[in-house]
């Protein structure tokens, strides 16, 4: 479990386990203590390395309400799925997902009808983040949009002859 917070974790507290296919489990953290720089948490039920290995690939939630302050320009990454995106006048489409591991910048996985775009999360593109509003506008390179559109007829038929 990755945290930039890891010493808000406490005995009693209770966390959501969301697996890849969308279901979710209630966890209760029974113990916790600290293992070289990281912190380990030993849930309620979980009782053995096989119960453990259960949860690999699961991602923890802090339920809302728990979750610590943010410093001011920071982000949670739950926030951002649903937001608006926009690039100047034009409105680009909404969040459906924020992907990591991709590079630097975690990935923007914007939907507009039935174009999918991928959008760094860049402090370099990002005009203004309006979570509350649920809007994020940006300042994307002229040309990143295309990168990601659909091919046209013409440009499938040249990978054909490829």
């Amino acid at each position: 479990m990755h945290s930039d917070v890891p010493d808000r974790f406490r005995e009693g507290m209770r966390l959501w386990a969301l697996a890849e296919d969308g279901s979710r489990r209630e966890l209760k953290v029974e113990e916790l203590w600290p293992h070289k720089g990281a912190m380990v948490l030993k849930f309620a039920g979980v009782d053995s390395i096989s119960d453990a290995e259960a949860l690999v690939g699961y991602e923890l939630q802090v339920p809302r309400q728990q979750r610590a302050r943010l410093e001011s320009g920071w982000t949670y990454v739950s926030d951002l799925v649903g937001c608006l995106v926009s690039d100047g006048d034009r409105e680009i489409g909404k969040i459906e997902d924020v992907q990591f591991g991709a590079g630097e910048a975690p990935l923007l996985i914007v939907k507009a009808g039935s174009k999918e775009f991928e959008i760094p999360f860049a402090e370099a593109y990002l005009k203004r983040v309006s979570v509350e509003g649920k809007r994020i506008e940006m300042q994307l390179p002229e040309g990143m949009l295309e990168v990601n559109a659909p091919l046209t007829p013409e440009e499938k038929e040249q990978q054909k002859k490829k």
